[in-house]
């Protein structure tokens, strides 16, 4: 059994913390995060086996579907995934910057696994929600060419959701920028 995460996105609090609970008591997973991101929407991410995360994912968008946002299992998640989520990650230096937006929060992490997968980058953050009225954001760096390639990958995930909002990529950015983002 392979190392996996999971996600649900729904509309209530309610709705979502009574998944969460039920996500638990389905298989042995762990909690990464369960809480209220803007705007008022409730979010539930997990890690575990690929087999008990796919279980408690199910389970949550079958028995709790009617405040479903969205969802999502990803079998074998970049390791840069972790420490973006929790603004953790250390960067060294910035050659390109990629930037990518979309309209809710569980997109944004599929997209930026797809990203981390496609091209020799590093994840700066992922912004899951928070402060941001519900959207989320993803920043990257590399070199320009796998930036360049990283977003666009990142973009097709996102826009075949029907999520994607909007994205760019800055070549060398000024150091008062880097300094800012870092």
């Amino acid at each position: 059994m392979s190392k996996a995460i999971g996600m649900v996105e729904y509309k209530t609090v309610s709705a979502g913390v009574v998944a969460a609970d039920a996500m638990v008591k389905t298989s042995e997973v762990s909690i990464i995060e369960a809480q209220t991101v803007c705007p008022g929407k409730y979010i539930v991410i997990i890690s575990g086996d690929l087999s008990a995360v796919n279980a408690a994912v199910e389970n949550a968008k079958t028995q709790h579907g009617m405040h479903l946002i969205n969802s999502f299992v990803l079998g074998n998640p970049h390791e840069s995934i972790f420490p973006a989520i929790y603004g953790a990650t250390a960067i060294e230096d910035v050659s390109a910057l990629g930037i990518m937006e979309t309209y809710d929060a569980a997109s944004i992490i599929v997209a930026a696994d797809e990203a981390a997968k496609t091209a020799i980058v590093d994840l700066i953050e992922l912004r899951i929600a928070r402060g941001m009225c519900g959207r989320s954001y993803l920043m990257l760096t590399g070199e320009i060419a796998a930036v360049e390639a990283a977003i666009a990958r990142a973009k097709s995930v996102a826009a075949g959701e029907g999520m994607y909002l909007d994205s760019s990529v800055i070549a060398h950015p000024d150091k008062k920028i880097r300094e800012a983002i870092l």
